[in-house]
């Protein structure tokens, strides 16, 4: 009888260990994004998703690990299993859908125009004629490949653009408005010289987490976490911490 109950025993920790607390989630990030996701002094990857992602996962009983990949790759590592998902400022879209399944949103975003001090430019529009760059494959990309008359310029990250931005190579960056603010409004070296000029209005825009798509166990997971954040306001803490109020 005790050999039983001993067998039943560890059989119930096996079972555990293949539930929630047993899993571990690789998540990753194209930690260039600040405030978002980037590496700070320590060589760490840190930042609101890098955090959110961290609660999400203990609202939900697993374990998550972070991986630093190169955003043209991203999603082609996630289709070819290098990783269960990817948490990484995405912008949840009809196309993304086609190759991708999401979590529940969890940040309302804008496109926003970032430009040097001197300019009068006040849309997307008055920007004609001239250089207009935004990081490859993103929303703000595909924002300005829409408008007529600018000349669109694509770069590997975002930081690369706006350094060219500040060195007067181009005209303007389109990017997410947390980093625009970031950039424009809160890097010492560069709030002297730059401003956000807009807002754009691109419609609803919110972030989501990315998996495989049909990989529905990751996916509930992640979405149980989600919930329980949000509805524990904790994604509000964390939005005051990193991007203010």
């Amino acid at each position: 009888m005790k050999r039983i109950i001993a067998l039943l025993w560890i059989g119930g920790l096996v079972l555990l260990s293949g539930n929630a607390w047993g899993r571990v989630i690789v998540v990753a990030q194209d930690a260039t994004w600040p405030p978002m996701e980037f590496i700070n002094e320590q060589k760490e990857i840190v930042g609101f998703d890098t955090d959110f992602m961290k609660a999400v996962a203990k609202e939900a009983g697993f374990k998550v690990e972070f991986k630093n990949v190169a955003w043209d790759g991203i999603f082609g590592g996630l289709a070819a299993g290098k990783y269960d998902a990817v948490c990484s400022s995405v912008t949840i879209t009809e196309e993304r859908k086609k190759t991708m399944d999401f979590s529940v949103p969890y940040f309302k975003v804008r496109q926003a125009l970032v430009v040097p001090k001197n300019s009068s430019a006040k849309t997307l529009e008055d920007m004609k004629g001239k250089t207009l760059a935004a990081q490859i494959g993103t929303t703000g990309y595909l924002a300005i490949k829409k408008t007529e008359g600018v000349v669109p310029k694509s770069y590997d990250e975002i930081g690369l653009a706006m350094e060219d931005l500040f060195n007067g190579r181009i005209d303007g960056v389109v990017c997410d408005d947390p980093t625009a603010a970031q950039y424009a409004l809160q890097k010492a070296e560069y709030k002297e010289k730059l401003k956000v000029a807009a807002v754009l209005d691109t419609g609803d825009e919110y972030y989501g987490v990315a998996v495989q798509k049909g990989n529905k166990k990751v996916l509930d997971l992640i979405n149980k976490g989600i919930k329980a954040v949000q509805a524990k306001g904790i994604d509000k803490q964390l939005r005051v911490k990193w991007i203010g109020q």
